[in-house]
């Protein structure tokens, strides 16, 4: 819908977990997040942006939250003179096929922002970033040290810890210093697979979401099985944590949280002797926007 010169446009964050990979639903061969206009006919935001999930990509859809409305000036406008506004939406699903009409297909977390992944130690791109900006906190003699304590306090350099979280502040940091192709560089120094206009960004915004949610919200439920093993669960949040946790630690503040019951039955893991089942408790899936309730990223 076309009001004056704003454009609103409906677009999804759709991620699940699969064979321990954090994985997001793309079209156009994966240069694009599903969206779509918000028309006339649609109901309400997210109903209209169900929709054009199930036109794009043919997936269902469970859990749904609203994420963020992205309206910056300088946002990649597709209306002559006139401005796009995106509502985004983070969705957490289990992986299926996706036969839909606009090329559909699910890409890993991390093909986009590879720094992100540090479940096998500090990534190797890191050394090629701190260097790109180390030349971009130079070029600018005036503000070097604002630069430096910026870079340093994102990227967890020069003795700061990495924060997971600060998935986005570390992509608009990239972006400031055009060292990724959306930023209308050159393309001889960029990182990471591009996406068309500010999806990456968006894409970015949901895993910052989705990090800082699973610490107090128990929202990890909704990419996992009905039945799973502990070590299953801890795997799901490594992956979407990007970081290792300790396995002791973990198990027992999933105990002490009660978040889990046994449901009686074993699965067996590779290498070891039959796991036992797990599932959520009841009262857990009744009440997922329990304060109190979280799964703890405890780290090795």
């Amino acid at each position: 819908m076309t009001i004056g010169l704003a454009h609103a446009e409906l677009i999804a964050v759709l991620t699940a977990v699969t064979g321990n990979d954090p994985r997001v639903m793309t079209v156009r061969s994966g240069e694009a997040l599903p969206s779509g206009p918000f028309e006339l006919g649609h109901r309400t935001l997210q109903s209209g942006l169900r929709e054009w999930i199930r036109e794009q990509t043919a997936h269902p859809v469970g859990y749904l939250e609203q994420l963020y409305t992205f309206a910056d000036r300088d946002r990649n406008n597709e209306i002559l003179g006139g401005r796009t506004i995106s509502i985004s939406y983070l969705g957490l699903v289990r992986e299926q096929a996706a036969p839909g009409g606009r090329l559909p297909g699910w890409h890993g977390w991390y093909e986009y922002l590879p720094w992100e992944d540090h479940r096998k130690g500090r990534p190797a791109i890191l050394d090629d970033i701190a260097a790109s900006l180390a030349a971009w906190v130079d070029a600018d003699t005036t503000r070097s040290g604002q630069r430096r304590r910026r870079v340093d306090f994102d990227f967890g350099m020069n003795g700061a810890g990495w924060n997971e979280d600060l998935v986005l502040q570390r992509y608009e940091l990239l972006y400031e210093a055009r060292l990724v192709a959306e930023a209308g560089c050159d393309g001889s120094r960029t990182f990471g697979r591009t996406m068309f206009a500010d999806h990456r960004r968006i894409l970015a915004t949901g895993m910052a979401r989705l990090r800082a949610k699973i610490k107090y919200r128990p929202v990890v439920f909704e990419l996992l099985p009905e039945n799973f093993t502990l070590l299953q669960l801890q795997k799901t949040v490594e992956a979407l944590a990007g970081l290792t946790l300790h396995k002791q630690n973990f198990r027992r503040l999933i105990e002490q949280q009660e978040l889990v019951e046994e449901t009686g039955g074993t699965e067996s893991e590779t290498g070891g002797r039959p796991a036992k089942l797990f599932r959520f408790r009841r009262a857990i899936l009744e009440e997922r926007e329990f304060s109190g309730t979280k799964l703890p990223l405890s780290r090795n």
